[in-house]
């Protein structure tokens, strides 16, 4: 899909991604691309990203409940206490993606980021933003990037920090989920108008 807005039921137009099924236009609708700001809420959001690498992210929003149960809500303090019984538990659990990788990674970046000051997650991932305007509007879904020069910056910058299972790719769909850049398409409903 490399097309323009699509219109949809509603006659709206809205990025084409958001039309294939009623979870993904509720999220297009409601979340995606909206400003996430919090410890805890970004740290869900690095998590549920670092989880959708190499699947569909409606696979991941489909059970995003079942995440959110598993990983006592992405409290971090919570997640930075679970053991060895918490992990055996977490690949069992048929409600998440029980991948080894990627559950050692959640449970190791939570104790990391337990170390780190009140707030400072969100100042650190939104010290990435560029400038939105030094970015036009996408028109199609081909002038969306994968990754920027940002999030390239920002996956490095949590590596050398301790994180695990962020890279450029994974920072840049958190970028585009938690609004700080904006690719809904030009003619999308969701996009603001400008002021």
């Amino acid at each position: 899909m490399t097309g323009g807005a699509v219109a949809a039921a509603d006659g709206g137009l809205r990025c084409p991604w958001g039309l294939s099924t009623e979870d993904y236009l509720w999220y297009h609708d409601t979340e995606w691309g909206r400003p996430v700001h919090g410890d805890d809420a970004l740290f869900e959001r690095l998590c549920l990203e670092a989880f959708q690498s190499g699947l569909s992210w409606l696979t991941i929003l489909r059970r995003r409940e079942g995440f959110r149960s598993a990983f006592a809500g992405f409290s971090i303090p919570a997640v930075a206490e679970f053991t060895e019984a918490d992990r055996e538990r977490l690949l069992a659990d048929e409600g998440i993606i029980r991948n080894r990788a990627k559950v050692d990674a959640t449970m190791a970046n939570a104790r990391v980021l337990a170390g780190w000051s009140a707030g400072e997650l969100d100042e650190l991932i939104w010290s990435y933003a560029p400038d939105p305007l030094s970015r036009p509007a996408p028109k199609t879904l081909g002038d969306v990037p994968a990754a920027t020069p940002e999030s390239t910056a920002l996956a490095k910058e949590l590596k050398k920090r301790g994180l695990r299972f962020i890279g450029p790719t994974t920072a840049y769909a958190l970028m585009q989920a938690c609004g700080l850049v904006d690719d809904h398409l030009a003619d999308c409903v969701s996009r603001p108008t400008p002021a």
